[in-house]
């Protein structure tokens, strides 16, 4: 059985709340629902995680790699800007990652259109709200 883990950075706890002319009104229990859902389909496990904390996120890409998953999900928040130390973690943990953007970071503000993680991972969806987690899913669950 396949392991992906889901992982979810700053803010995104406040899904469905936070900017819903931006982000949508669709909560991050309503994105575990739709996940979890595709994922017992494919006789896949998930392990989901959300931390506002950039440290916490690191040790749990490590944990999620020495704990044997197989592929990773993972939208970094404005961590996707900033966080050196962040990218270093997912290219050290050897999980083919997917990068996940609920918005599309390109139309936004200029400091929002450079990903420091997106360099580090296997590809990026961008702009196309929830789906874009499914169709990372998608992708990692048919990765050999």
């Amino acid at each position: 059985m396949k392991c992906i883990a889901v992982i979810n950075g700053p803010n995104l706890n406040r899904l469905g709340k936070r900017e819903p002319e931006i982000y949508g009104s669709e909560t991050l229990e309503d994105l575990q629902d739709i996940l979890g859902k595709r994922a017992e389909v494919h006789n896949c496990e998930l392990k989901f995680h959300q931390s506002n904390h950039e440290g916490e996120l690191i040790d749990k890409i490590t944990e999620f790699a020495d704990n044997g998953c197989d592929g990773l999900i993972i939208n970094p928040g404005g961590l996707t800007h900033t966080s050196i130390a962040l990218r270093d973690a997912i290219a050290g943990s050897e999980l083919t990652t997917i990068e996940v953007h609920i918005s599309n970071i390109h139309q936004r503000e200029d400091f929002r259109q450079t990903s420091i993680t997106a360099g580090v991972c296997k590809g990026t969806l961008a702009g196309l709200g929830l789906r874009g987690y499914v169709l990372a899913l998608d992708y990692l669950i048919g990765e050999s």
